[in-house]
């Protein structure tokens, strides 16, 4: 079973779209893992370096509102998911973008801003890590000498479609 949870990358921005999640010229690469090396490749945050070892670390991005708006491809979360990275957390997502994460196998946490800010707050600590609970539907963050959990929702079946390992995986134990 896949382990939701690991090390952070904090990318601390709104609308953050699929464009700069993997650029479109990339997308006419013919496996998920020719896509690895472009993550991010566009994204232009102060100090954030798309090859940097904090990149290449993260199993959770942490985010703002509206992560993975712009264009509905799968690109974004393949890119995402042959890089390591199992979860998302945001304020919110564009919902195409929400129900691929979650087609591939893998965790989109909504939490409202209030939260989102509390892990933000983490981002200072070079030890950060996320771990998340899907069946308990908790979310816990570590770093320094501090520890914040949340509780988050997550509908059955889409928690079905993670714990499953994705769409293909639920549907070969169901059909």
């Amino acid at each position: 079973m896949k382990t939701f949870g690991g090390p952070v990358l904090f990318l601390d921005r709104d609308d953050i779209n699929t464009d700069e999640i993997i650029p479109a010229r990339y997308l006419t690469e013919i496996t998920k893992q020719d896509l690895k090396p472009y993550i991010l490749e566009d994204l232009k945050l102060a100090g954030f370096d798309p090859k940097g070892e904090k990149t290449k670390q993260a199993r959770v991005i942490v985010t703002r509102a509206n992560f993975g708006c712009g264009s509905s491809r799968e690109h974004a979360p393949w890119v995402l998911e042959v890089n390591g990275i199992t979860v998302v957390v945001a304020e919110s997502f564009a919902r195409i973008f929400r129900q691929n994460m979650f087609n591939c196998g893998m965790a989109a946490v909504e939490l409202p801003k209030p939260a989102i800010d509390t892990l933000f707050s983490f981002r200072e600590c070079a030890d950060a890590v996320v771990s998340l609970d899907i069946e308990a539907q908790t979310l816990t963050i570590r770093g320094g000498e501090r520890e914040e959990s949340f509780s988050f929702e997550m509908a059955p079946f889409d928690k079905a479609l993670v714990l499953a390992g994705g769409w293909v995986d639920y549907a070969d134990t169901k059909y």
